[in-house]
């Protein structure tokens, strides 16, 4: 009879041992933050609205100098994106602001839209369809 119990604890000791020990981690070792990442392809309606109503934003043009000279929408930035700089300028923005990028027809914007949630942006919106399709809906751009 003694060795039947002295069998059973010594078989129940790991058992103990694991459950005492799994709920002895604190709570917050196991809890990980969850931070929300925005990448998003908008119309030239929605972009506009964003435009306005993103008061911090990054209004940001990737398209060549001489494309942006033919016409842009009001107070973009432009950083070429065929520049060999490129990565680096876009390295300089602030992460912690949003982000609207445009180029010609939206396909250089895509692209940079991917880029910067790599290098860690949060909020990027993409004009899905450039600056062709911010003139197609009737919105006005500089020249």
């Amino acid at each position: 009879m003694k060795k039947l119990i002295v069998l059973t604890l010594v078989l129940s000791l790991p058992v103990l041992y694991a459950c005492t020990r799994s709920n002895s981690q604190p709570q917050s070792a196991t809890t990980e933050v969850q931070q929300t990442v925005i990448a998003k392809n908008v119309a030239a309606e929605d972009f506009e609205k964003l435009i306005k109503s993103k008061e911090n934003a990054i209004l940001l043009d990737v398209r060549t100098p001489k494309e942006v000279a033919e016409g842009h929408i009001a107070n973009a930035t432009n950083i070429d994106y065929f520049s060999p700089e490129f990565k680096a300028e876009l390295a300089k923005l602030d992460k912690t602001r949003p982000v609207l990028v445009y180029c010609h027809s939206g396909r250089r914007s895509g692209n940079t839209m991917a880029a910067l949630q790599e290098m860690g942006f949060s909020e990027v919106y993409n004009l899905e369809t450039g600056i062709v399709g911010w003139e197609a809906a009737g919105l006005p751009i500089e020249k």
